[in-house]
């Protein structure tokens, strides 16, 4: 019995996913994210800044939330969801 399936053309893939640039965005998000949880504990190592605990906590909430932000929008953006349709 012979083959009667006819040969389709190679799928063509955009693959947006390995962009450089995404990576570099999550590594900076990354590591925001990281200062911030660190930034948090500071209080708790050196014991002169304890009356500054809020301060610390504040900046670290702001911290995270900005990586938070960042990581959000370039996760989207991999997945096709954002404004960057090339």
């Amino acid at each position: 019995m012979e083959n009667t399936v006819s040969p389709r053309p190679a799928k063509k893939t955009d693959n947006n996913a390995n962009r450089t640039e995404y990576y570099v965005q999550l590594t900076v998000a990354i590591v925001i994210g990281l200062v911030g949880v660190f930034i948090r504990f500071v209080p708790d190592v050196l014991p002169s800044l304890d009356q500054m605990t809020f301060l610390f906590s504040l900046i670290a909430n702001i911290l995270m939330i900005v990586a938070s932000i960042i990581a959000f929008k370039v996760v989207f953006d991999i997945l096709g969801f954002g404004k960057n349709k090339n």
